[in-house]
């Protein structure tokens, strides 16, 4: 939710921000309801305080003697004209509302304009393998290897679904569980949230009302706010946890992790580089969350970056760090740098982690503050998020960039511990 008093203060500024976006802002509108808002409350202020004064003087003209029976029939018409116009301001707040709620969030100033033409690798991990035997696909490896069963997963599920088996299963396991070992490490809480969340959480973490089509909603009812969707990343729950509270600022940061699945409609291209399970229906991840003071959100920001980064470089896998351009970052988010892992067989860098700043974006739209030490004022807090990571990309770029000429992989250094000191995925 953007703050409408910035806008007051610096339209043109904000603007211009978001046509890098591709956002085209009508603040216009917003600014007029906003004025006549403020008038009708302006109105309500002088007929009570009009009713304050005529009502203080009742007892005295009682005591008088003199007649206040027309002074009643009048307070009564004064009482429904404020009754009206209490009704009228509160209409045209909701209508302020509305039209804030599907505005994106403000882009950074730093960030170029435009989409993914004008992303900026800032950084490359590690070299790209080079293999001197045939190198083979993620899907026909695991295939091969039995570790991935899609026909199966179609079977059951249709289109974008698999099933892990075996070594294969494993390997899953045992990348969620050094991320998890990691995040512990540093401090961060481990959360485990429903997986069925209310309309208010997607509001809340600013992918609905605009992508309300894009998650699995559980409920018929006609109006969406009642009912319950599947969460489409744990950042929808975490984002979410203190909506509506006040949080102490000794707290700040707060830091949290959490492993769900992710469902999500948006799967379903058959185009090569998106085969296998490059793109899927649904995946498991690991999500980073803070809730950070605003004069040390950078630097939240710098550290899940350096997070999700000292994970892949812990794997062993060559990547790189990209910078988005506003238009490429999601509609809630001011900032956001993706973590890219090679796919040798494709030629390309596929995202397996984003990391974005919201700014106080969301804290807004769930009204999550914190109470300053020293004034004792409240204010809204910023809220980070990143993955920590997905496995769905992950899982192929091991399967690929560990490959060997006899169709075996190597199971990465840091994960043999949680798969029994096995080094090495091989037909059985």
């Amino acid at each position: 939710m953007l703050d409408l008093r910035r806008i007051q203060e610096n339209k043109e500024k904000i603007t211009e921000l978001l046509k890098r976006k591709g956002y085209d802002a009508d603040f216009d509108t917003v600014l007029s309801v906003d004025a006549e808002r403020r008038k009708a409350i302006g109105e309500v202020e002088k007929l009570k305080a009009e009713k304050n004064k005529v009502s203080a003087e009742i007892p005295l003209l009682k005591k008088q003697g003199k007649p206040v029976d027309g002074i009643f029939a009048s307070m009564r018409d004064l009482g429904d004209k404020i009754a009206v116009l209490e009704q009228k301001a509160k209409d045209l707040d909701q209508k302020v509302f509305d039209l804030l709620a599907v505005m994106p969030n403000i882009p950074d100033e730093d960030l170029l304009g435009g989409e993914k033409e004008n992303n900026q690798v800032i950084k490359l991990v590690g070299e790209q393998p080079k293999f001197d035997f045939p190198m083979q696909n993620h899907v026909d490896i695991c295939t091969k290897l039995g570790i991935i069963d899609y026909a199966r997963g179609v079977k059951l599920s249709g289109g974008g679904f698999w099933i892990y088996r075996g070594d294969g299963a494993k390997l899953e396991w045992a990348l969620l569980n050094f991320f998890i070992s990691e995040h512990l490490k540093d401090g961060y809480e481990f959360i485990l949230p429903p997986h069925q969340l209310g309309y208010n959480c997607g509001f809340g973490a600013g992918q609905f009302p605009k992508f309300s089509d894009e998650v699995y909603w559980l409920d018929c009812d006609e109006d969406r706010k009642k009912n319950r969707f599947m969460l489409p990343t744990a950042e929808t729950a975490l984002v979410n946890m203190y909506a509506n509270e006040i949080i102490d600022e000794n707290k700040l940061p707060m830091k949290f992790f959490a492993y769900t699945p992710c469902y999500r409609k948006e799967a379903g291209s058959y185009r090569s580089e998106e085969r296998g399970m490059i793109r899927g229906h649904q995946f498991n991840k690991v999500e980073m969350v803070q809730y950070a003071h605003p004069e040390h959100s950078g630097e939240a920001f710098t550290e899940l970056v350096n997070k999700a980064a000292s994970l892949m470089e812990k794997l062993g896998l060559h990547f790189r760090i990209s910078k988005l351009a506003a238009g490429d970052c999601s509609a809630s988010m001011a900032r956001t740098y993706d973590i890219e892992v090679w796919i040798p067989s494709m030629g390309i860098y596929k995202e397996v982690a984003s990391i974005s700043n919201a700014n106080d974006y969301q804290a807004r739209r769930n009204n999550t503050k914190y109470r300053d030490s020293k004034t004792g004022k409240v204010q809204f807090v910023h809220t980070l998020n990143g993955s920590g990571l997905a496995t769905s990309r992950v899982f192929p770029a091991i399967i690929e960039q560990f490959q060997n000429a006899d169709g075996s992989v190597t199971v990465p250094e840091v994960l043999r511990p949680f798969m029994g000191g096995q080094s090495v995925i091989k037909v059985k």
